[in-house]
C-alpha cells in the first residue's frame, strides 16, 4: 500500500508541476505571439516550446514508474464502485491514460535507439545530442499533456474508493438477545 500511495503522491505532484508548465506556456504565448498564433521570433518561440517539453517530461519521469499500476489499480476500482458514486467519462480516461503510456514506451523505444546511434561524441549539451533529445521531447509532448488533462481521474477514483469504506468481508448478523433476561425457567 505504501509504493501505491506513493505513486499517487507523485502522480499529484506531475499534474500540479504540469498546470504550472502550460500556465507558462500560457503566458509566454499570449505575448510572443500575433493574433493568428504565429510567433514573432520563430527561434525563440521553437526554444520555449522545447523548454515547455523537456520540462513536462521531467516532471513526469518520477509518476512513470508507478503509472501501470495506478491504472491497474484504477480500473479495478472503477469494476467494484457503487454507480452513484462513478463519473461516466472515467473509463474513456483510463482507456485514453493506457494509450497515451503505450505511445510513450515506444517513443522511448524509440528514442534509446536514435541516442545508441548518435556518434560517440555527441553526449548531452551537444547540439547533435540535444536537438535529438528535443525532437523525442516534442514527439511525447501531447501524450504528456494527456495524463496531465485525465490523470486526475485516477486521483478521483481511489477518493470515491475511500468514501465507500472498508467492505465487510462477511455480512455481520445482529445481536440476539435472550427474550428472558438470561434467565430460562424449565418445566417439570
Amino acid at each position: 500500500m505504501n509504493h501505491r500511495r506513493t505513486s499517487l503522491r507523485r502522480l499529484n505532484r506531475y499534474l500540479r508541476a504540469s498546470d504550472r508548465i502550460l500556465a507558462s506556456w500560457d503566458a509566454y504565448t499570449e505575448f510572443h505571439t500575433d493574433l493568428d498564433g504565429w510567433p514573432f521570433d520563430p527561434d525563440a518561440y521553437g526554444r520555449r516550446a522545447a523548454a515547455r517539453d523537456g520540462d513536462t517530461a521531467a516532471a513526469f519521469a518520477d509518476t512513470r514508474a508507478g503509472a501501470r499500476q495506478l491504472l491497474a489499480t484504477a480500473r479495478l476500482q472503477l469494476q467494484h464502485l457503487p454507480a452513484h458514486l462513478t463519473r461516466q467519462n472515467w473509463p474513456g480516461q483510463l482507456t485514453l491514460l493506457d494509450e497515451a503510456l503505450h505511445h510513450l514506451d515506444s517513443l522511448d523505444a524509440q528514442w534509446r535507439q536514435t541516442r545508441d546511434q548518435l556518434p560517440e561524441h555527441a553526449g548531452p549539451g551537444t547540439e547533435a545530442y540535444d536537438d535529438a533529445l528535443d525532437e523525442h521531447h516534442a514527439e511525447c509532448w501531447s501524450y504528456l499533456d494527456d495524463w496531465a488533462c485525465h490523470g486526475r481521474a485516477i486521483l478521483d477514483i481511489q477518493a470515491a474508493t475511500r468514501r465507500t469504506g472498508p467492505q465487510p468481508k462477511r455480512p455481520r448478523l445482529p445481536l440476539l438477545t435472550s427474550r428472558h433476561g438470561g434467565y430460562r425457567a424449565t418445566r417439570r
